[in-house]
């Protein structure tokens, strides 16, 4: 059996890191942008669960700290789950697309356009709860594992890009469809408005990510001339 006919069967949850990616590599789609945004998000909660794991709380963190690494170790599970959504989404998109020009066409677009910004919303809103979680590592976590904070960090805010640029493309497509994006806006209020959510996101992400990479990246032209 080729490559192309293994990626049909392909899930995140069920497949080597291998597997996966050489579906990921093939001119389908399915798994494309979306699944891989899901991807993105799961390692930020592994690297989250790993340092928190590694923590010991200090004075009245004892909760804290668990109840961060339960969700870390629950974001992971569903941030793979979600992945596989994104990719069966992506599959009724493009076949919405090779559908014959005319009316069934074009309320198939907009079906598949709508559910697949449905889904990038959804992911993009679970990568946005983790924010806070990681910040909270960041400044309470081990020390010695700042250095995957940031990782996590960097993999968060893929994440969180991939599923605002997502949301906004699949908005978009709608034009395909006979849209304006004024009409597009006024009958998708919601998902209109996670993409600037998404957007204040990615800007807390940076805020976050700033503040600590002095201690990740202690080498950093930047950080050594900050520090004198």
């Amino acid at each position: 059996m080729g490559a192309m006919a293994d990626s049909e069967a392909v899930t995140t949850q069920d497949s080597t890191v291998e597997a996966w990616t050489q579906a990921l590599a093939e001119s389908k789609g399915s798994p494309g942008g979306g699944a891989g945004t899901g991807v993105m998000l799961a390692i930020a909660a592994s690297l989250a669960s790993m340092v928190a794991g590694y923590t010991q709380p200090g004075d009245g963190e004892r909760k804290e700290l668990a109840d961060v690494h339960a969700r870390a170790r629950t974001l992971r599970r569903t941030a793979l789950r979600l992945a596989d959504d994104d990719a069966a989404a992506s599959e009724a998109f493009g076949a919405a697309f090779r559908l014959e020009p005319g009316p069934e066409r074009d309320e198939a677009i907009h079906r598949a356009s709508v559910n697949a910004a449905k889904a990038s919303a959804v992911l993009g809103e679970r990568a946005a709860e983790a924010i806070e979680d990681l910040g909270w590592l960041a400044a309470n976590g081990n020390p010695a594992l700042i250095a995957d904070v940031v990782v996590a960090f960097g993999a968060l805010r893929a994440a969180v890009t991939g599923a605002r640029t997502n949301v906004s493309f699949d908005l978009a497509t709608l034009r395909s469809a006979g849209a304006t994006l004024e009409q597009i806006r006024d009958g998708q209020p919601v998902l209109w408005a996670a993409v600037q959510q998404l957007n204040s996101a990615v800007e807390r992400i940076d805020e976050l990510t700033a503040s600590v990479d002095h201690r990740a990246a202690p080498t950093d032209t930047d950080a050594v001339r900050d520090a004198v």
